[in-house]
């Protein structure tokens, strides 16, 4: 119980006692009090006070942790409802990856004067654009520290170039999607 609550019942107790002592019940020629009955009456009416505050304690209890619950509730789902919204191209963007990937293998091959090859790189930038604006980012990997949560190393060579432990050459691009590695990039690592 609180301190407020006691104090409450307290006072609650003290009035009733006060109450009790001011009407005074004059006594009857056998000498008891008439109002005996009135003084059982008032206690089992305190009693019944104090029943009453523990319920409704109990009751703003059970308030209490049903609004914390409902408030857990309304922050998961909102924090689900923007995973939703921010992961839900994942699987789009991971398959568009696999055409960016020979897209940059087409261009590589193509003559630098050819207006075919111009063409194919402007789209390229284009799509490259569409991605970005989704949240897609390449991941940086040439000339960085390895670190296995976004680079998938898949060979080791000894290098003048670079220390160890430093990414020597990137095998396929790496990216990320608002944040969240979709594909690491795949390196080959300096001893």
């Amino acid at each position: 119980m609180s301190e407020e609550k006691k104090q409450e019942t307290i006072q609650e107790e003290e009035i009733v006692a006060e109450k009790a002592e001011e009407t005074e019940v004059p006594k009857d020629t056998t000498g008891e009090s008439a109002g005996a009955g009135e003084n059982a009456d008032t206690a089992e009416a305190a009693e019944e006070k104090k029943k009453a505050t523990a319920e409704e304690e109990a009751l703003n209890v059970k308030y209490m942790r049903l609004m914390a619950d409902f408030q857990n509730f309304k922050r998961r789902t909102e924090k689900e409802k923007s995973d939703i919204y921010a992961f839900a191209n994942e699987k789009i963007v991971s398959e568009l990856l696999n055409v960016i990937d020979n897209f940059e293998r087409a261009l590589l091959h193509g003559a630098a004067g050819d207006s075919f090859a111009e063409g194919m790189n402007m789209i390229f930038k284009q799509l490259q654009g569409v991605l970005e604006k989704a949240g897609v980012k390449e991941i940086e990997a040439l000339g960085l520290d390895f670190d296995p949560n976004f680079h998938n190393a898949v060979m080791t060579e000894d290098s003048t170039e670079y220390e160890s432990g430093k990414v020597t050459e990137v095998l396929q691009k790496g990216y990320t999607l608002n944040s969240k590695v979709i594909r690491p990039s795949m390196v080959k690592v300096a001893n």
